[in-house]
């Protein structure tokens, strides 16, 4: 099971709490960068994590399903 982004002690129910826009709690982030400070030359992000997965392990979480083989 994948963990909460925003709570890691608890497991993603897929709340999509964390796509929430920071801005308007009430919106979707549409990517439209209005959190981030305009002052700055350069804007840049913290990646703290990347996970890779195959696709029958990301299928599988997601949907509760496995891929068919052709």
């Amino acid at each position: 099971m994948r963990q909460c982004v925003l709570d890691d002690t608890k497991t993603c129910t897929q709340c999509m709490e964390c796509d929430r826009c920071d801005l308007n709690p009430d919106k979707i982030c549409d990517n439209c960068c209005a959190c981030l400070e305009d002052d700055a030359q350069e804007r840049k992000i913290q990646i703290a994590d990347i996970v890779l997965k195959d696709e029958d392990e990301y299928l599988k979480e997601f949907f509760g399903e496995e891929t068919v083989e052709d």
